[in-house]
């Protein structure tokens, strides 16, 4: 009901890298690829359109310098993540109100803030099963590392976090002069799968 016929999987390369200290993770959509994402997906009966990875590089360009200054230590790059994020999320949203299906290729994990924002924004009452060892429920004021990429759930989680004005980057997620709500996942509206700690 909510993908058109034909169903069209619409990739979206998300070579994020910010949200933890390792190099490579934005390798991801080029290996999936090389993997035979696009045969895999055609082969389940879906039509595939294979859309250009996110330029992050260039969208970390273009911020400021003086901005940096700003971040905080318990929200590592949240520039470069919140940026990068906002883009994925218009994206996302773009691609569900085509009626076709984001199938997000990553990227470190903090690329589920603007997955899951842009998701929730078009399909505000969405329920999510999080296949993952860890629930990535932190927030700055939780995280031990301030690494961006334990955060995704809980910067969207309603009730969690209501301080998005207060982290560089990531002022799009607070409430908007207009009274109009930023996406948030309701609490009963998750399941987990796999979590080990």
């Amino acid at each position: 009901r909510h993908t058109a016929r034909p169903m069209t999987a619409s990739i979206i390369g998300a070579p994020m890298t910010y949200g933890q200290p390792f190099v490579g993770t934005d390798d991801g959509p080029s290996r999936l690829r090389e993997a035979g994402l696009l045969t895999s997906l055609s082969s389940l009966g879906w039509r595939v359109q294979d859309n250009p990875d996110l330029d992050f590089e260039s969208i970390a360009q273009s911020i400021s310098s003086e901005l940096y200054a700003t971040e905080r230590s318990d929200a590592k790059n949240s520039l470069l993540v919140g940026h990068g994020c906002r883009h994925l999320a218009d994206v996302v949203e773009a691609e569900l109100k085509n009626k076709r299906f984001p199938l997000i290729v990553g990227g470190d994990h903090s690329i589920g803030i603007g997955s899951l924002a842009g998701i929730l924004r078009a399909q505000p009452n969405t329920g999510v099963i999080w296949v993952d060892a860890h629930a990535d429920l932190n927030t700055p004021e939780m995280s031990e590392s301030g690494n961006m990429h334990g955060m995704p759930i809980g910067m969207l989680m309603e009730g969690l976090a209501d301080n998005h004005a207060e982290i560089p980057g990531l002022e799009w997620l607070a409430p908007s002069d207009d009274g109009t709500k930023p996406p948030r996942l309701q609490p009963d509206s998750i399941v987990y799968i796999g979590l080990r700690d």
